[in-house]
């Protein structure tokens, strides 16, 4: 006998509640309520039930509860696969934030894959519907993302770990401020006596890398360095090769950057390579920062913007339990500049 068929065999001999009810002498509501609502039972007659259903071993069939209550206590969320050339998903630090945020609460995740957005849509609406999920939370979201308005229009609950550029009062939504945090970076690096400070960015349409290219263009501007930086504005596909070729360009310019913020560590350690393949002693010659703090920033002393992902996690799932009190504006969370030894040295009197 497989386990299979010793699970069926012990489900079929477990007793039931109707068997509780006809031992003890009592109705089946009855045994239901010294379950459920002990305060409608009299004290004896709750004694006198749980007796008989310790004698018996009765468990409650904790499936059939929740498929009664509609409540599955599991929240779907998409699986994405790393980026070629990547070396490492800020998404799979927010799974791990997001598990142990709901855990905290009884509540899980159920996984799933789907090859694009209206396939998630799609899936995601039919694990509600059959009941395997309570909610769903999207991330990744562009700026005309399809999936909010589309999840609304299918009466899928959601959260959001991100937002669109538009509608976004139109859902709940939790996200880092993705603008502030490149502005940090500009800062420290105009305290430490930098006035040439490039930018390795991704790609032009990516919502998150727009607004981290915002961030960078907005700070560069507010401390007047337009027209020394602005010339100093790359894009790179998030790979560390691609990058490296990002900041060669940077480097042949008449007058180079002394310091480079980058969009993720990704790019940052591409800019590090690229640096010291052309001679120059990273935190001495070259400060460079990054953005979300992975491993590898640490490991490599990498400067980098670090998100508040632990938090983003709680939060998101306050959100999906309706016990979020926080205010609309406090949805977007600051992340916070860990200097490290490529960008902690004052500029070089040169620059």
């Amino acid at each position: 006998m497989d386990a299979l068929e010793r699970r069926e065999r012990d489900r079929a001999n477990s007793p039931t509640l109707q068997d509780v009810a006809r031992v003890a002498g009592v109705s089946r509501q009855t045994v239901s309520n010294v379950l459920h609502a002990p305060e409608r039972v009299r004290p004896a007659t709750r004694e006198h039930v749980a007796k008989f259903i310790e004698l018996l071993g009765y468990q409650p069939n904790r499936q059939a509860q929740a498929l009664a209550r509609s409540a599955s206590r599991m929240i779907g969320y998409l699986i994405k696969p790393l980026a070629h050339g990547a070396l490492a998903s800020i998404n799979d630090r927010f799974l791990h934030a997001l598990a142990e945020a709901g855990r905290t609460t009884d509540h899980h995740l159920v996984l799933f894959s789907a090859e694009d957005d209206a396939a998630e849509v799609d899936t995601a609406s039919r694990l509600y519907r059959g009941g395997a999920v309570d909610t769903v939370v999207l991330h990744g979201l562009t700026a005309d993302d399809p999936r909010p308005t589309a999840l609304l229009k299918l009466g899928v609950p959601f959260v959001a770990f991100g937002r669109t550029e538009s509608a976004a009062d139109a859902y709940p939504w939790i996200d880092v401020d993705n603008v502030a945090g490149v502005g940090a970076a500009v800062d420290h690096l105009v305290n430490r006596g930098h006035r040439r400070i490039g930018f390795v960015g991704w790609l032009a349409g990516d919502t998150i890398g727009d607004r981290r290219a915002r961030g960078w263009r907005t700070a560069i501007d507010r401390h007047e360095l337009g027209s020394a930086c602005h010339a100093l504005d790359v894009r790179s596909e998030e790979s560390i090769a691609s990058a490296v070729q990002s900041t060669f360009h940077l480097l042949e310019q008449p007058d180079p950057p002394t310091a480079i913020v980058a969009a993720t560590d990704t790019l940052a350690v591409g800019a590090m390579q690229a640096a010291q393949r052309w001679g120059l002693e990273v935190g001495r010659d070259l400060a460079i920062v990054g953005f979300d703090d992975t491993p590898t920033a640490e490991a490599l002393d990498l400067s980098s913007i670090r998100q508040p992902i632990e938090l983003a996690g709680q939060r998101v799932i306050a959100a999906l339990l309706g016990t979020d009190t926080a205010s609309p504006t406090s949805r977007l969370l600051d992340p916070q500049l860990i200097i490290r030894s490529s960008s902690a040295r004052p500029a070089s009197p040169r620059s």
